[in-house]
């Protein structure tokens, strides 16, 4: 064990510690990160609901305009209050840099659209949020972008032979919406590089107080920030964080190697080695899609950052009571929770940084259907909501609701069964909510 730090050298070394906000832990950057007030200035960070910004001359606003120095043109690319937002995602995940959405559908659209042209293709993990698998499966289809979907516990080289030479992404979920499969980052990461393409990870039901992707070989990491960034189910929006970690000149990706018109000719990947895709995103496709995200809830995701590390243990710690209540059940014929099945565990330890497997867990009744209807329809505490990663327990049904879009086969492949109740675990007394369950199902 290694020796405790003397309190004499523990104070030496604050000043330099201080100095950089990358250094400081992981609760100090939840709670100050990406803000640093002046003298005389807000200790919060302000709520800036302008669109426009003053300048004193053309030459500077051209300089913005055409990507030679950065600042604030327009609130459709970038605002102060968004950019103290985007800041803190940033630092917390340990990238270069980040751009905030209008939701996290938003972020994951960009992200892909940044990276792929008609006729590439697209390789996504099965267990996927209904939304994203819809966007692959059906949306950027009429885009002329194909999409593969494959089982995330399958072997690496039964993954890899769906790998294409047009391939341009492999992608999927640190924690599958609603499988609850935790991602195997090495094996994809792993394909990934062999294959000279990026490894994006969807972070949203982790968030990076469990799981820093970038640490485990993903080059980009979306979140959907309405989930637990938020936590409280006020706001939509969402994030995409650039790892500075891919080499965008290997003869896949001209976008970023050629001279972009609209920008004076910029080469991103020469002129921002490290933020190309970042820059890129925002400069081209944040600017023509349009899809930003607004002052205000660019405030509260920045007033839930401030709570995350507190609540985040609590959500795991309820889920994993209420898990191991309704395993030992009667009325419960199966329940699933990152933090009781073997793999679960065993990844948590792996790529982790708490052995806490989230909040969200799924379990089925036994019965048919009408158990299920009849079930929601006696839920006192929690409440049937279409939404998830909120300090209030909510219940969904998910093959009648957010994956209605499925068919039979499409939703086993995602792990998802007919009987599937999906629990969204809040922060209240664990004890009403086992109560809560208890009743309803007996």
């Amino acid at each position: 064990m290694p020796k405790k730090a003397s309190r004499k050298s523990a104070e030496a070394a604050t000043p330099a510690l201080l100095a950089d906000p990358a250094g400081w832990g992981f609760d100090t950057r939840c709670v100050q990160g990406g803000y640093a007030p002046g003298f005389g200035e807000p200790r919060i960070l302000p709520i800036i609901q302008s669109t426009t910004y003053k300048y004193d001359d053309i030459d500077h606003v051209n300089r913005i305009m055409t990507l030679q120095e950065f600042g604030h043109k327009y609130s459709r690319t970038s605002n102060p209050t968004v950019a103290g937002f985007e800041a803190r995602m940033n630092l917390l995940e340990g990238g270069t840099a980040a751009v905030a959405t209008a939701s996290g559908q938003a972020a994951n659209l960009l992200a892909i659209a940044n990276l792929v042209r008609s006729g590439d293709h697209v390789l996504a993990a099965a267990q996927l949020y209904g939304g994203t698998f819809t966007l692959l499966n059906s949306t950027l289809g009429k885009f002329g972008v194909t999409a593969s979907f494959f089982d995330p516990e399958a072997p690496a080289d039964e993954i890899e032979k769906l790998v294409r030479p047009q391939t341009r992404l492999i992608l999927g979920e640190t924690i599958g919406n609603p499988g609850l499969a935790v991602l195997d980052f090495e094996k994809l990461s792993g394909i990934a590089k062999a294959h000279g393409i990026p490894f994006l990870v969807d972070n949203s039901l982790a968030t990076a107080w469990l799981c820093q992707p970038f640490q485990f070989g993903a080059n980009i990491v979306t979140y959907s920030a309405t989930k637990y960034v938020d936590g409280h189910a006020t706001s939509i929006g969402g994030v995409v964080i650039d790892g500075g970690n891919f080499d965008w000149t290997n003869g896949k990706f001209p976008d970023f190697t050629t001279p972009d018109p609209t920008y004076n000719g910029v080469v991103y990947a020469e002129k921002f080695p490290q933020t190309a895709f970042l820059i890129k995103a925002r400069a081209q496709f944040l600017r023509d899609f349009g899809g930003c995200l607004n002052p205000m809830n660019a405030f509260l995701f920045n007033l839930g950052l401030e709570t995350l590390h507190l609540r985040m243990p609590r959500h795991g710690e309820n889920a994993l009571r209420l898990a191991h209540f309704l395993g030992q059940h009667p009325k419960v014929a199966w329940v699933n929770y990152p933090g009781v099945n073997p793999v679960g565990k065993q990844r948590i330890a792996r790529y982790f940084r708490h052995e806490n497997g989230s909040g969200i867990l799924t379990f089925g009744i036994k019965g048919n259907l009408d158990a299920v209807r009849r079930f929601v329809k006696r839920l006192r505490v929690a409440a049937l909501v279409v939404h998830v990663a909120d300090v209030r327990t909510g219940v969904l049904h998910p093959a009648s609701s957010t994956h209605a879009q499925m068919n039979e086969q499409e939703l086993l492949a995602a792990g998802i069964p007919p009987d599937m109740i999906r629990v969204s675990v809040g922060i209240e007394d664990i004890t009403d909510l086992i109560a809560d369950f208890d009743q309803a199902l007996t």
